[in-house]
């Protein structure tokens, strides 16, 4: 007698374990579930197997071959399309020339099939349904019999008001060839819901035989969970593999467990596995084949799959870990918890309750995990990256999310506050935008939404209007695909870490102030900001010198907000301007490319004679400078240039720049008489360092410029009309300043550190060099007479910069390779 395993199913209620793999692929006990089935079926007598397949399909064939490996013949029956329980038997149909038992391949079940087919023979049915008395049927298909046994009627999926019976369709069918008669072909047809109340109303002999032994559909993961301990406590005859070392305890060939490791059972520990000294198994702990389980690890109540690490002091409860994932040492997975296959833990992060992570995903170190990672590429270590919360739109970075954190930041403020936002021109910004409003309002902050601005006039807006804050939403640079949500205190500048790491703590907690339904904050638009700002910036520069000039100007907006601004601005300045890309389009903004859009700028100052020329990037904040001889200047050069104007015009400058600038600057600095601040090398530190009150210019080495007497923040705006001023008042032409840029010879290597090892490497740097002349601002930068090299590790990857210069581009290279070498050294 031929029996049909029902193996097509997707199991979306067991994902992530079936994201990748087929639902009867899943291990129970260390083996597929397909697999227990199978051997039933042999214990029983079927040994002539047929297998409905659909996802995934040649994972099970290549698992289970042509069944001889184990003592069966197996022909599999592939679905093209999705077709139900019977559609996919029909499917088979050529393979079934007589009477045929059907099963899943997704259950745990050892019930005696021998006797549900001699029930069947003894009854004459032409089908034969095995049944099993559940406590809630609520969940199932409900078969009511009569005293003979003879099916009454079925109830698919009642409510308690119709529980009649409590014997429930195990999905078990003995079936003679008739049945095939009421299964239409080439359509999607299921057995319960069609072609057994069908058979019935027609009035075909159809038996229910309610079974003795132990069925569980492993429909979910709490019920996969509940199987494996249900197996571990002998409720259901199943074989384990391995050596049984002691009451409830299998251990599987080839594993090692260290004298100075406690087992508590019951518990399977799989071929090949490793459990070092100190580590706790504790009940019901299941691990596959070559896991290593490392020091002071502690398990309880969870299954894990083959190929899985688990480092030092790492702790699980209640959760599966999907094969071949890597648990760094320290963290922790809790009640719920799922990891698909191939997930990395990093070091101390935390996995809380119920969170699913989807295969191949990367939890950082020190991250908290409250939500599932579904698409998104990690889970970052902490909400705040270098930009604010930056993520790919509607990925990482979704409405639910910025609602979530526009709550946290908003309940950090009073009730009643006000927080002026804007946006770039892109979609997923404005998408973005309208979710953090949502959160705002929910936690009784006010909005005034500038819609479209850059970020300086929401900068300029916070301060002028008396706003508690900010939140501007934009495109991640040289990224369109990424979002990121910034945040500004009431001084317009982006908040500090103190800051961020109090939004973070109330995120992560979801401790959100919500409240009353008539407290929640309105939404305003305020008018003429774009005037205003104007009006401050004129005020600022010295506006007769500029016009007297008569600039010719080449201008590229890059299809950014500063369209909407520079035209304002240029109005009061007198310039002759040839405007390019002077429109917002996210279409445009999405396919920027910098330098293709510096050299046509480049092109154009040539052939119209311009004095200047200038791509400002889309958030208005930095800007990319063209010489009048139509020559693209680098970022360094353009602030050489920037600084060297400041000195030469304004009486007793100080000014701030970043560590790693070359020496060069310095020596402008110094040969002006000029107090020189260092800065770290982020931008925020730069405008931090630019509103102390005695900085009169500051820079940063990618484009940004600040003139804190305007506003102590980057504004490309702002830092183009002061060029102009400066070009009129000193007479100069930019490519004379240009051609005045002495050479300077910088080299930047990478080192991968890991996180745990990058104070290290700080401080054996500083006790290595400690009589050497160090300037300790941002990471560890050793002065010498012909140059310097600067170390600093990246504060989002686990890597380690060097950037080094000396009198030569090779002496440069080599010092920043020697520098590499050394920390290279110090990690192994």
């Amino acid at each position: 007698m031929k029996a049909v395993i029902m193996a097509g199913g997707e199991g979306t209620r067991l994902r992530p374990l079936t994201s990748n793999q087929p639902k009867p692929m899943i291990p129970l006990a260390n083996k597929p579930m397909m697999e227990h089935i199978v051997k039933l079926l042999r214990d029983h007598g079927f040994t002539d197997i047929v297998v409905t397949v659909a996802f995934l399909a040649n994972t099970i064939r290549t698992y289970f071959g042509d069944g001889s490996e184990f003592g069966v013949r197996m022909v599999y029956a592939t679905e093209e399309t999705p077709l139900g329980t019977a559609g996919s038997v029909r499917n088979a149909m050529d393979e079934l020339d007589e009477r045929f038992l059907v099963i899943s391949g997704d259950v745990l079940t050892d019930i005696d099939l021998s006797e549900v087919v001699r029930f069947h023979e003894e009854r004459g049915a032409m089908a034969t349904i095995g049944l099993k008395s559940m406590e809630n049927p609520l969940e199932f298909g409900i078969v009511i019999t009569r005293e003979d046994g003879s099916i009454e009627r079925f109830l698919e999926k009642p409510t308690w008001g119709q529980v009649f019976s409590d014997t429930i369709n195990t999905g078990i069918y003995v079936l003679e060839q008739e049945v095939f008669d009421y299964i239409p072909p080439d359509r999607p047809v299921d057995f319960s819901g069609e072609v057994f109340p069908a058979m019935l109303e027609a009035g075909c002999p159809m038996y229910g035989y309610v079974a003795e032994g132990y069925w569980e559909d492993v429909g979910n993961l709490e019920a996969y969970l509940k199987s494996h301990r249900d197996v571990l406590d002998g409720k259901v005859e199943l074989e384990v593999d391995g050596f049984r070392m002691s009451e409830g305890v299998w251990l599987g060939e080839g594993a090692e467990v260290d004298p100075g490791a406690r087992i508590d059972g019951p518990a399977i520990i799989g071929d090949n596995c490793r459990v070092s000294a100190g580590a706790h198994l504790a009940a019901y702990s299941v691990i596959g084949a070559n896991v290593r389980v490392g020091r002071e690890a502690y398990l309880e109540r969870c299954v894990v799959h083959d190929h899985v690490y688990l480092g030092d002091a790492v702790r699980l409860r209640g959760c599966i870990l999907g094969r071949s994932s890597d648990l760094r040492r320290g963290s922790r997975c809790e009640e719920g918890v799922v990891l698909g296959d191939e997930c990395f833990v990093g070091e101390h992060a935390v996995v809380n309750p119920g969170v699913k992570i989807y295969p191949f995903k990367t939890v950082e170190t020190g991250a908290v995990i409250n939500s599932s990672i579904v698409w998104e590429s990690r889970g970052a270590r902490s909400l705040f990256g270098r930009l604010g919360v930056a993520g790919l739109a509607n990925v990482d970075v979704t409405p639910e999310l910025a609602a979530r954190v526009a709550m946290a930041y908003a309940s950090t403020l009073k009730k009643g506050s006000t927080i002026t936002t804007s946006r770039d021109a892109s979609r997923a910004a404005r998408a973005v935008k309208r979710a953090v409003m949502v959160g705002l309002n929910a936690a009784g902050v006010n909005v005034d939404d500038l819609e479209l601005a850059t970020v300086p006039v929401n900068r300029f807006q916070v301060r002028t209007a008396r706003s508690q804050g900010g939140v501007t939403v934009r495109l991640v640079p040289n990224d369109p695909q990424s979002v990121v949500i910034r945040f500004l205190d009431a001084n317009g500048l982006d908040i500090d870490e103190a800051s961020q790491r109090k939004i973070e703590r109330l995120y992560y907690r979801e401790d959100y102030r919500r409240v009353l339904a008539s407290e929640m904050g309105d939404i305003g638009f305020p008018p003429r900001a774009l005037e205003y700002y104007t009006a401050a910036l004129v005020e600022s520069v010295d506006l007769e010198a500029i016009r007297g000039a008569r600039f010719k100007v080449v201008l590229d907006y890059s299809y950014g907000a500063t369209s909407f601004v520079m035209p304002n601005v240029l109005s009061k300045l007198g310039a002759d301007v040839l405007a390019v890309n002077p429109y917002a389009s996210t279409a445009g903004a999405l396919s920027f490319d910098l330098k293709r859009h510096s050299e046509a700028v480049a092109d154009l100052v040539r052939a119209s004679g311009a004095h200047v020329g200038a791509v400002l990037d889309p958030d208005g904040e930095r800007l990319v400078l063209i010489d009048d001889a139509g020559r693209v200047l680098s970022d360094d050069e353009s602030l050489y240039i920037m600084l060297g104007l400041v000195l030469a015009t304004q009486a007793e400058p100080s000014v701030a720049l970043p560590a790693a600038v070359p020496r060069c600057f310095e020596s402008l600095v110094r040969d002006a008489g000029a107090e020189l601040t260092w800065t770290k090398l982020s931008g925020s530190h730069v405008a931090e360092v630019a509103q102390s009150g005695t900085v009169t210019f500051a820079g940063s080495q990618d484009g940004g410029f600040v003139f804190p007497r305007f506003m102590p923040a980057f504004d490309a705006v702002m830092a183009l009309a002061n060029l102009l001023a400066m070009l009129a008042t000193t007479g100069l032409r930019l490519s004379k300043l240009a051609a005045g840029v002495p050479r300077f010879h910088v080299a930047h290597e990478t080192v991968v550190t890991p996180w745990e090892q990058k104070g290290m490497v700080m401080r054996t740097l500083v006790e290595d060099h400690k009589d050497s002349d160090l300037l300790l601002v941002d990471g560890v930068k050793i002065v010498t007479d012909d140059g310097w090299a600067l170390v600093l590790p990246d504060p989002e990857d686990p890597v380690t910069h060097v950037w080094a210069e000396a009198d030569s581009a090779r002496e440069a290279s080599t010092r920043a390779q020697e520098m590499s070498r050394r920390i290279r050294q110090m990690l192994r």
